[in-house]
């Protein structure tokens, strides 16, 4: 066995737009790295974190790495305990899957350092037992993605029933968070309980619209299908400027714009570096217009998942 691994688990992008809770996809940029050491001591302590700012308890049980890590343990019984070094490389709660790239760092590493009793698939429900921890659901559409790589459907979740969609090469996707805060349980109070049957059948639509066009690589059809009637008219009102970025980057040549996850940030899926550069200029102007500060990360779909880093 390892002593040692280095890992990298990807951001994500949640619900997709018309998605909600069943669409998800990785990101190459920006993620977390977890250094996980063998220790002939049971259990799980986290040394160091690095990247939050302070925000994170290095105390096991208050943090998803070490929750994962005690999770993957419990169910292994190795014998042995770990020890964590987390390095955050996206910002907390920004609806880019903070939680699931710890989670999937954390069960990654400790798979690997114990040469791999399990396989992709049965690290899943592990992922998803720390979303439920977190934020008190047991969701995929973040862990699904950050876990198998590329765009992952969650057909069912009883039984849980994951499959990975086809993407186009060249898609890329540029992500804008603005530096606010919307709390996961914040923005799921306020959805709608009930919803009318036409924005039903005009959701479904768009979710079979968007996977057909991604796995066809119909650009037009990806983009008239990246429509959200459901959660994103009630959550954009959680972020300023949304409706003014969302008409200003589709005027520009974006194939579609929504919401990631709960948000705070946006998204934007392209074909054109040009475009997608562009996207980034046009949120970020208009979030400075409303005094906010904002970051960029512009990527192509992570077809991976999870990687070792190998140290030279």
């Amino acid at each position: 066995m390892k002593e040692e691994v280095h890992v990298f688990a990807p951001a994500t992008v949640a619900n997709v737009a018309c998605g909600f809770d069943i669409l998800g996809f990785a990101l190459e940029q920006p993620g977390d790295e977890i250094i996980m050491r063998r220790t002939r001591q049971c259990g799980v302590v986290i040394r160091k974190i690095f990247g939050d700012n302070g925000k994170l308890s290095c105390e096991a049980g208050l943090n998803v790495a070490g929750i994962a890590a005690s999770h993957f343990l419990n169910n292994v019984q190795p014998g042995y305990g770990v020890e964590i070094e987390l390095q955050k490389g996206m910002p907390i709660g920004s609806g880019l899957g903070s939680s699931a790239a710890s989670a999937t760092a954390s069960l990654f590493a400790a798979n690997i350092l114990f040469d791999k009793p399990l396989n992709i698939m049965a690290l899943l429900p592990l992922a998803m037992e720390c979303e439920k921890a977190v934020c008190g659901t047991a969701h995929a559409d973040n862990v699904g993605p950050a876990l198998l790589g590329g765009f992952t459907l969650i057909r069912s979740y009883e039984p849980l029933d994951v499959v990975a969609i086809k993407t186009p090469d060249d898609l890329l996707c540029t992500v804008i968070h603005p530096h606010i805060e919307v709390s996961t349980e914040d923005a799921r109070k306020i959805l709608r309980k009930q919803i009318a049957l036409k924005d039903a059948i005009t959701q479904w639509g768009n979710v079979a619209g968007l996977i057909a066009g991604l796995m066809k690589s119909d650009y037009e059809l990806i983009g008239r299908s990246l429509r959200d009637v459901i959660a994103e008219p009630v959550r954009s009102l959680l972020i300023p400027r949304f409706k003014e970025i969302q008409t200003a980057v589709l005027a520009c040549g974006a194939l579609g714009c929504s919401i990631s996850g709960s948000g705070p940030s946006i998204f934007a899926l392209t074909n054109d570096q040009n475009i997608a550069e562009e996207v980034g200029r046009i949120a970020q102007g208009e979030f400075q217009s409303a005094g906010l500060r904002s970051e960029v990360f512009i990527s192509g779909i992570n077809q991976n998942g999870p990687v070792l880093i190998e140290e030279e």
